[in-house]
C-alpha cells in the first residue's frame, strides 16, 4: 500500500517533467493575413494587412491598414497573392515576417 503523502509529490513531479518536454511560449507569434503589393527587392516582400477596428469615439468601424515587410526564401510569391504570414526575430533593420503559406495566388 502506497503512502497517501507521497502521492501529491509524485503526480507533481510527473506534471512538472511533462511540461519540460513540451514549451510552450507565453506569447504566442501573431498572424497575419494579407495582399502582396510589392516584391521589387531579394528574398523580401510587401504585405498589405488591413485590419478592421472600432473607432472609440465615433463607433464607426474603419480600416487600418499596415505593410509587413515579409521574408521570401525563394522569391516565390507575385503581386496580388493572398498570404499569410508570421511574426518572428528582426531579420533585417525593418523585416519582422516570415511567410506561412500562400493562401491564393494572383490571377
Amino acid at each position: 500500500m502506497a503512502d497517501p503523502t507521497t502521492e501529491p509529490q509524485e503526480a507533481a513531479m510527473a506534471e512538472h517533467a511533462g511540461k519540460a518536454q513540451t514549451p510552450t511560449r507565453p506569447n504566442s507569434r501573431k498572424i497575419r493575413e494579407g495582399l502582396v503589393s510589392s516584391v521589387s527587392m531579394d528574398k523580401t516582400a510587401i504585405v498589405v494587412s488591413t485590419d478592421r477596428v472600432r473607432h472609440p469615439r465615433y463607433n464607426k468601424t474603419v480600416q487600418r491598414t499596415t505593410r509587413l515587410y515579409v521574408h521570401d526564401e525563394s522569391n516565390q510569391l507575385a503581386v496580388g497573392d493572398r498570404v499569410k504570414v508570421q511574426e518572428t526575430r528582426p531579420l533585417s533593420k525593418t523585416k519582422r515576417w516570415r511567410l506561412l503559406e500562400i493562401v491564393e495566388r494572383a490571377r
